[in-house]
């Protein structure tokens, strides 16, 4: 297996951006959408093509076609097969990753899961090659394919799209970040309600900095996809719904988190648009959501938290950012522990603090790791997960939930205010589901908890590096 070092992958980038102007001698300005199974267990994992299309016009930035986030779980490289140029690079997460954690995987269960890869249409044949993150955070080489986008086999059949419509029009996509925002689980008769949450969501998510700051910088989507049947599948409720997009909660068996495993199904949807991000809002009344880096997120309309919910998950999707809380049960069972530092932006293992990847936020009074109140918030998230787990066996309603929630709020947004280091950046204990060994850089977050505070500036600082990279 071939490796690369970060080292490595920053030369490439300074090198291969240079040709980057060249787009059009490089590319044809369509987009290519390579589908695939993703296959495997926790020990080892495949790759099977499915198949190649033709998807539009190609949305993204045509001069920062090498991305130098350095984010994701995996990257994907298209190499010019003539010159053994790299042409584009992108950073991603996916399912598969999340789910080769699970206990199922661990248990030597194999699981197929449809995946996609969109690039900008090569005019000569390439290699696509996938790499992923190893313990050491290089990357190997866990799958190529050489293509020829000549070839008869590349389907350029037109895609039976749905009506798109413009939420927000703020330029070219090609300089813009484009969102798409699909409705799954809305009937015919539901669409004006569709319309509606799309509007009320979108003033949600340019609510805090920096995407309120940077709203011209987005365009914004929206396509109709009606269904059948109002509402998406809840099974451990026992309901079921062949909704569009499939997007259903129970993923991996956690009662909140919402996915969709029918890739092509939304894909075909979001293709009406010029889109680099989607956002799947379902019609639903119960608590969740869900959010992949590179891929989706999702959010159920109609919980008094859709706001947060929208936010919260598309800081995940967008700029890769990870759950800064640790007391929820989840459904994974490894993170890497405290001794390998997460590709994250906004989670660090500390290894050494005087490299801490944020070390310039700090200031300079502000110790590492920063003390917190960490017994006394451990001590009431216990007391609140235990009455949480009491309501649910009881089936107790959502709104009965919504108001535990509340309350946490309440509490939360009043004592980490009051903490010695509140609203300065540093190291706090307790992260990405671990309580020992992962620090999170701010006291409160939303990426933390549910209180109104907005993004914390080192998710802030990531999330404007993100938009950087599709407006340059």
């Amino acid at each position: 297996m071939k490796k690369i070092g970060l080292t490595g992958l920053c030369l490439l980038f300074a090198f291969t951006s240079l040709g980057a102007a060249g787009f059009d001698e490089d590319f044809t300005g369509a987009t290519l959408r390579i589908d695939y199974f993703h296959t495997g267990t926790a020990a080892e994992e495949h790759f099977a093509l499915r198949r190649a299309r033709i998807e539009g016009d190609w949305p993204g930035s045509r001069t920062r076609l090498i991305d130098d986030t350095n984010l994701g779980k995996y990257l994907i490289e298209i190499v010019d097969l003539g010159s053994n140029r790299t042409l584009h690079t992108r950073g991603f997460a996916s399912i598969y990753g999340e789910w080769e954690t699970t206990g199922e995987a661990r248990a030597g269960n194999w699981r197929a899961i449809p995946e996609a890869i969109r690039i900008p249409e090569p005019r000569r044949p390439f290699q696509l090659r996938v790499r992923k993150r190893a313990a050491d955070q290089s990357f190997i080489e866990v799958w190529s394919r050489s293509f020829d986008p000549s070839s008869r086999f590349v389907d350029r059949a037109p895609i039976d799209v749905g009506p798109a419509w413009a939420v927000q029009r703020k330029g070219d996509p090609a300089v813009k970040v484009d969102l798409v925002i699909l409705g799954d689980g809305y009937a015919a008769d539901e669409m004006d309600r569709y319309h509606a949450d799309v509007k009320r969501l979108t003033e949600d998510l340019f609510r805090y900095d920096p995407f309120a700051a940077r709203r011209d910088d987005f365009n914004v989507w929206g396509v109709d996809s009606p269904a059948t049947h109002s509402g998406i599948s809840r099974p451990r409720a026992g309901v079921f719904r062949d909704s569009p997009l499939g997007a259903r909660y129970n993923s991996f068996d956690s009662e909140r988190y919402v996915l969709s495993m029918e890739d092509s199904a939304w894909r075909d949807v979001a293709a009406a648009a010029p889109y680099d991000f989607v956002l799947i809002l379902v019609n639903e009344r119960k608590y969740g959501g869900g959010g992949i880096y590179g891929l989706y997120s999702t959010a159920a309309t109609g919980s008094s938290y859709a706001g947060y919910l929208v936010i919260h998950e598309f800081g995940h999707h967008f700029a890769g950012l990870g759950d800064e809380y640790y007391t929820s049960p989840v459904a994974y069972e490894e993170f890497g522990g405290a001794l390998q530092e997460p590709w994250e932006p906004n989670i660090t293992a500390l290894g050494d603090p005087e490299r801490l990847k944020w070390r310039d936020l700090v200031e300079e009074d502000t110790p590492l790791p920063t003390p917190w109140q960490k017994e006394d918030f451990e001590k009431h998230s216990r007391e609140s997960q235990a009455r949480r787990a009491e309501l649910r066996a009881s089936g107790a309603a959502e709104e009965v939930l919504e108001r535990l929630f509340d309350e946490e709020r309440e509490h939360f947004t009043r004592t980490l205010k009051a903490e010695e280091h509140a609203g300065k950046v540093g190291a706090f204990e307790g992260a990405m589901y671990e309580a020992q060994g992962l620090y999170r850089p701010s006291a409160d977050c939303i990426m933390f908890t549910r209180d109104d505070v907005g993004f914390c500036a080192v998710c802030r600082r990531a999330i404007e590096r993100v938009i950087d990279l599709y407006t340059n």
